[in-house]
Order: C-alpha cells, then sequence, then structure tokens
C-alpha cells in the first residue's frame, strides 16, 4: 500500500503525515478546523481532497486523527465520509484516542461494508510524531495488522496489542498514568520548593532514585522547566482522556481513586481557562496555593 489518506491534519496529524511522506508514502488529506497545517503538508508534496469521501477513494489506507469519538463518527459515516469513499477490502487505521467500547462499535460497522479497521492510538506527542518515533498501540485482527505495519512503522513503532478496541484500552491505561505522574512531580516539586531545596539538585538527584520517570526527565524540560507550558499536549485533551478511563473503570467496577482526583484538578484548570495548554499548567494551581514558583 502506497497511498494513504490522513483525516484529521492538528498538532499530531501534521507531523504524523509528514513522517508517512519522508517514508515514501503518497499521502491525501482534506482540510478540517484550520488549512494551516494542511497548506505545510500541501508544501511538502501531500495532495488536497475536498472531503474525507474523496480521500478514501483514492487512498488504500485512511488514517483518522481527531479529538473523540463523535469526530471519528463524523470523519468515517457522514455522507461524505470516508465509508463512503472506501472501496471494499480497503483500510482504516483510527489513530485517535477514544473509548474502546465505541472503537469496537466502528470496527463491526466498517466491517460490515468490507473495510478493514485497525485502533491504534499513540503516546509520544507532537515532538515524537515529527521524528516518526510515537508508541502505536493496535487494536484488531493479526491479518489487518500485517497490512498496514509497514504505514505504522513510517510512524513510530508498532505493537499489536490485542483485539478490536485493545489499542485503545492500551492508551487509556497511558492516560491513567501519565495524568497521576503529573500531578506527583508537581506536587513534589511545589512542596521541595517551599521547602527551600534547590529545584536543579533535586531534579539531577531524583533522576538516579527511584522516583525518576519520563515525564520529569523528558517531557517537563520542554515544558514547565522552561517557564512555559506552551505546546505539549492540550490539558483538554488529557482531560477528555482520563474522564474516558473513568466511564470506562465505572462500567467495569474499578475503583479509580486516584483518577477522579487527578480529573478534578485536571478539570479546575481547564475552568481556569488553561484547556489549550500542556497539561503540566496544573502546577499553576499548586504554585498559586502554596506561595511559590518553582521556576523563577
Amino acid at each position: 500500500m502506497k497511498n494513504i489518506g490522513l483525516i484529521g491534519v492538528g498538532a499530531m496529524g501534521e507531523p504524523m503525515g509528514a513522517s508517512l511522506m519522508r517514508a515514501g508514502f503518497t499521502l491525501r488529506a482534506c482540510a478540517h478546523k484550520s488549512r494551516e497545517r494542511l497548506e505545510r503538508l500541501l508544501a511538502q508534496g501531500a495532495t488536497e481532497a475536498p472531503d474525507p469521501a474523496a480521500v478514501a477513494q483514492a487512498s488504500d489506507a485512511v488514517i483518522t486523527m481527531v479529538p473523540d469519538a463523535p469526530q471519528v463518527e463524523e470523519a468515517l459515516f457522514a455522507p461524505r465520509g470516508v465509508a463512503a469513499g472506501m472501496k471494499k477490502g480497503g483500510y482504516v487505521i483510527d489513530m485517535s484516542t477514544i473509548s474502546p467500547v465505541a472503537s469496537r462499535d466502528f470496527h463491526t460497522r466498517l466491517s460490515a461494508k468490507g473495510i478493514k479497521m485497525l485502533d491504534a492510538p499513540v503516546s509520544g506527542g507532537p515532538a515524537r510524531a515529527a521524528t516518526g518515533e510515537l508508541t502505536i498501540m493496535a487494536g484488531g485482527d493479526p491479518e489487518t495488522f500485517a497490512a498496514c505495519e509497514p504505514i505504522l512503522q513510517a510512524m513510530g513503532k508498532p505493537t499489536l496489542v490485542g483485539p478490536d478496541g485493545m489499542g485503545e484500552t492500551f492508551k487509556l491505561v497511558n492516560q491513567i498514568i501519565i495524568s497521576i505522574v503529573m500531578l506527583a512531580n508537581v506536587e513534589a516539586l511545589v512542596f521541595a520548593k517551599k521547602s527551600g531545596a534547590d529545584i536543579d539538585l533535586v531534579r539531577k538527584v531524583i533522576a538516579t532514585a527511584t522516583g525518576s520517570n519520563y515525564l520529569l526527565d523528558k517531557w517537563l524540560p520542554n515544558t514547565w522547566f522552561k517557564g512555559s507550558h506552551e505546546g505539549g499536549f492540550a490539558l483538554d485533551l488529557l482531560r477528555k482522556d482520563l474522564h474516558a478511563a473513568l466511564d470506562a473503570g465505572k462500567h467495569m467496577q474499578v475503583p479509580m481513586l486516584a483518577s477522579t482526583l487527578a480529573a478534578q484538578l485536571y478539570d479546575g484548570a481547564s475552568t481556569e481557562g488553561f484547556g489549550k495548554l500542556d497539561y503540566s499548567v496544573v502546577a499553576e494551581q499548586y504554585e498559586r496555593a502554596a506561595g511559590v514558583r518553582v521556576i523563577a
């Protein structure tokens, strides 16, 4: 498969599309909310189509990378959606983070039309999307995964993690962890600053201790520790993922006490108008309450 369609040219979709073209794939996309990112892909060699159906009609496989299940529904099943243009035997790779229940429904409905599907959400943010180093968690049957694996490898490291919807389950596991670990980092560093500790030294020492973690080592140096919460992963997107996990946990009768508290704190930060900033912006609540700024 060489002809790839892309629905959702956003903060993640744009660098993912660029990675596909670097790997030699032909890319076709259509505008959704903003043309700016699409224009940059067009300048790199992508082709524009008027709508998702037209994208699908000219593609062997179509990737959807949109915010949530309603947007996936629209991209796939609107009158001029992917399903209206995709030929039988084509492939849909949904790389959005959505509910596993919704994802399994999309698998079933596409299958009825002779279209094969993977749910393949990603982790790594725009930085790793730009370098083609995303972690990709794929749910679906082995044959579909094998057919789509070269496409996924152009964007990162794919792993088939189970049947339909299991990719979304794995991604929500990741989101539960990062939402809580971020709060642990923020809470601990505000505690350290209020205590008068040297923050740079705290970071250096903890990097060699059992409290070391990816967010502290790799993520926060590019956001909070630079004195800004721009870029990164939007708080409102994490909130959406976390609430999807809480909903699934409720249906499975899984206690999620820490996740519930985390959701409340992120919801509060969003209410203050921080929803489009990196989710490390939750530090603002802690710093204000403690009367300190961790990064001067």
